[in-house]
């Protein structure tokens, strides 16, 4: 859990594009922040960090993940590390803006099929989006793997349970596949 002072240094915004029910705005900010404060803070402990998440349907990310990756399908997540690597001049402090895009639409579906909470996915969604912001990756299977026991760990520890893993956890085996 953050510190007050580092509470104060991290800011989530998330609107949203899409409606989805059983899902709370307040909880998925204070996810985001414990991603934030865990990871972050080791690395860069002056750096006040800015994050702001949009929940959109499939044609909205799907339009956006062509524009900019030019990919002509939907996906479940889009982050962007916009920081500027040097500090501002009045307090040497680096200022860390993250911009995650997440499919609301897609999170319902997969919610169904998995058998957990729209809100379970969309953590899911937020958690991966923030890791890859924070240094994480997924490019081969060993990082994939760390990546994913990262994301079940915290969501776990914040109440949604194994959500990434959550079908193979039951049968006591893990998987590296995607949702």
């Amino acid at each position: 859990m953050a510190s007050a002072k580092q509470d104060q240094d991290i800011v989530i915004q998330i609107v949203g594009n899409f409606e989805t029910t059983d899902v709370s705005l307040s909880r998925l900010e204070e996810l985001a922040k414990t991603v934030c404060s865990r990871f972050a803070w080791p690395r860069t402990p002056q750096a006040r960090y800015e994050v702001s998440i949009a929940i959109v349907g499939d044609a909205e990310i799907r339009q956006l993940n062509a524009r900019f990756l030019n990919h002509k399908t939907t996906t479940d997540c889009l982050s962007f590390d916009l920081s500027d690597d040097a500090g501002t001049e009045i307090t040497n402090r680096k200022s860390r803006v993250f911009e995650l895009i997440v499919n609301g639409e897609m999170a319902v579906r997969q919610a169904e099929l998995r058998g957990h909470s729209n809100e379970a996915e969309l953590a899911l969604y937020i958690t991966h989006g923030l890791l890859h912001n924070l240094g994480f990756d997924d490019k081969n299977s060993d990082q994939a793997r760390t990546m994913h026991e990262t994301e079940d760990k915290i969501l776990q520890q914040m109440g949604y349970g194994f959500v990434y893993n959550s079908n193979t956890r039951a049968r006591g085996h893990e998987s590296s596949e995607d949702p």
